[in-house]
C-alpha cells in the first residue's frame, strides 16, 4: 500500500517508488555539492597550470614542484582523521563552510610565494585547510542513500574533477596569458588570487544552504523524511558503526582498501597534477592553447564516470566495474608514454587514461561505504582516504624525480600504470558477498 506525500511521491516500501523521493533529494543537495567539488578540486591542482610559468619565475625544478605539489597531502593525511570525526559531531553544514574558506584563503595566499620554502609550507597548511572535505562529503552522502544508491551519486559528485578540468585548465590558461605583467604581476599570481575567490563565497553560501541530515531537512514532508530515515537506518544494519579508531586501523579490510585506494589516487594526482606539463611536452604552444586541450580527457572521463557509475548500481556489482576501468587507464597512460611526441595519440592515451582513472574514484567508495556506516564510517572512510591520499604526496614527487633523473615522462607514466595493475588485484581480493550491494 502506497502513501502520498505532499509532493505526491509515493513512499512504500518498494524501493521503484522512492525513486521520485530521490530524486528530490539528489537536485536538492548534488548540484551545490558538485559545485563545491569543482571549486575544491580546481584549487587544488591549479598548481599544476601555474607550474607552467611559476617553476621558470622562481627556478624551480622538477623534483621541487612535485615535492610542494605532494606535501599538501601530508597535511591532509594529517588532519584527515580528526576533521571528519569533527564534521560528524558538529555537522556538515558548519565545518564544509569552515574547510571552503579557509583553504580559499591560503590558495590566494599562493600569489605572495618567492622561494622553495615558502611553496611548501603553503601547500601544507593548505592540505591542512582542505582535510576532510571531500571523505567529509562521502560520509554526508551516507546520511541521505542507501549503499544501492550511492555509486550514481558519488560518480556525479565526482564529475567534479573533470569539469574542473574542462572549465578550469582553459580559465587557469586564459588567466595566465590575459593577465601576465597585469599590475605587476605574473599570470600564475593573478590565477591563484582570481581563482580562491569563489571557495570563500561558496563557502558563506554552505552555511545557508546545506542541512545537516534527513532530519533537519525543512524541504522534506514528515512523510519523506521517514522514508528515508527507514532506508538509512535499514541499510546501516549488518554494518560496522560503532568501533573506534583502534578497532578500524585492526580490521584487515580497511587496510586492503588503504591499497586498493593508494594505488588509484597514484594515478588520478599523477594526471591531474602534471596534465598541462604533458601536453606541453608534445610541442603545444601558449598557456591556452595547453588548457583547451587538456579539457579534452576531462569531457571523456565525465561519459565515462557517468555511465559504469549507472551500470555499478543497476548491476550491483562492483569490483568488476571498478577494475576494468583501472586496467583502461593503464593502458592510457602507456599509450601517453609510448607517443609523448605526438599531440594527437597522446590526448587520446590521455582520455583513456582519465576515463579510467577518474572513474575509478567513485566506484572505490561504494566499496567501503557497503561495510561501515555511522561512527564507523566517520572513522574508517577518513582513514582509507587519508591513507590513500599519500599517493597525492608520492606521485607527483616521484614523477618530478624521475622526470629530473631520466629527462623525460615516460618512465613516471610506467609507474602509474604499474600502480593501476596493483590496484585492480587487491580489488579483486575483496569478497563480492562483502561490496557487491
Amino acid at each position: 500500500m502506497t502513501t502520498a506525500s505532499t509532493t505526491g511521491v509515493g513512499l512504500d516500501v518498494n524501493d521503484k517508488s522512492k525513486d521520485g523521493l530521490y530524486k528530490k533529494v539528489f537536485w536538492r543537495i548534488m548540484p551545490f555539492l558538485m559545485l563545491c567539488y569543482v571549486i575544491a578540486y580546481l584549487d587544488r591542482v591549479n598548481v599544476g597550470f601555474a607550474k607552467l610559468q611559476m617553476s621558470q619565475d622562481l627556478g624551480f625544478s622538477e623534483t621541487v614542484f612535485g615535492l610542494g605539489a605532494g606535501l599538501f597531502f601530508i597535511g591532509y593525511f594529517l588532519f584527515e582523521v580528526p576533521s571528519n570525526i569533527l564534521m560528524h559531531k558538529v555537522g556538515a553544514r558548519i565545518w564544509i563552510a569552515r574547510i571552503m574558506i579557509t583553504w580559499g584563503i591560503l590558495s590566494a595566499v599562493f600569489m605572495f610565494v618567492q622561494n622553495a620554502t615558502q611553496f611548501y609550507i603553503l601547500r601544507f597548511l593548505l592540505g591542512l585547510a582542505e582535510a576532510g572535505f571531500y571523505p567529509g562529503i562521502i560520509l554526508y552522502l551516507t546520511y541521505w542513500f542507501p549503499s544501492h544508491r550511492r555509486a550514481k551519486v558519488i560518480a556525479v559528485f565526482m564529475s567534479g574533477i573533470p569539469v574542473a578540468g574542462i572549465l578550469g585548465n582553459p580559465l587557469s590558461g586564459w588567466i595566465m596569458d590575459a593577465f601576465h605583467h597585469n599590475g605587476g604581476l605574473e599570470g600564475w599570481q593573478w590565477m591563484f588570487l582570481i581563482e580562491a575567490i569563489p571557495a570563500v563565497l561558496i563557502g558563506v553560501a554552505t552555511i545557508l544552504y546545506l542541512d545537516n541530515d534527513v532530519k533537519s531537512a525543512k524541504w522534506l514532508s514528515d512523510e519523506e523524511k521517514a522514508s528515508l530515515q527507514a532506508d538509512i537506518d535499514g541499510d546501516a544494519k549488518g554494518k560496522e558503526s560503532k568501533h573506534g579508531f583502534g578497532a578500524i586501523v585492526k580490521d584487515a579490510r580497511v587496510w586492503l582498501m588503504c591499497l586498493i585506494y593508494f594505488s588509484f589516487v597514484m594515478g588520478q594526482y599523477g594526471l591531474t597534477l602534471w596534465m598541462p606539463t604533458l601536453v606541453k611536452a608534445t610541442g603545444v604552444k601558449g598557456n591556452l592553447e595547453i588548457g583547451l586541450l587538456s579539457a579534452i580527457p576531462f569531457g571523456c572521463a565525465i561519459v565515462a564516470m557517468n555511465l559504469i557509475g549507472r551500470s555499478a548500481d543497476r548491476m550491483r556489482e562492483r569490483r568488476w566495474h571498478l577494475v576494468i576501468p583501472a586496467l583502461m587507464g593503464g593502458v592510457g597512460f602507456v599509450g601517453a608514454a609510448l607517443f609523448a611526441d605526438n599531440t594527437a595519440i597522446s590526448i587520446a592515451s590521455l582520455s583513456l587514461a582519465a576515463a579510467g582513472v577518474l572513474t575509478c574514484a567513485p566506484l572505490f567508495w561504494s566499496l567501503p561505504t557497503a561495510f561501515l556506516s555511522g561512527a564507523a564510517a566517520a572513522v574508517g572512510i577518513a582513514a582509507i582516504n587519508s591513507v590513500g591520499n599519500l599517493a597525492g604526496f608520492v606521485s607527483p614527487y616521484l614523477i618530478g624525480y624521475l622526470k629530473d633523473l631520466t629527462h623525460n615522462n615516460a618512465t613516471g607514466m610506467y609507474m602509474l600504470a604499474v600502480m593501476l595493475v596493483v590496484g585492480s588485484i587487491a580489488t579483486l581480493a575483496t569478497k563480492p558477498g562483502m561490496v557487491n550491494k
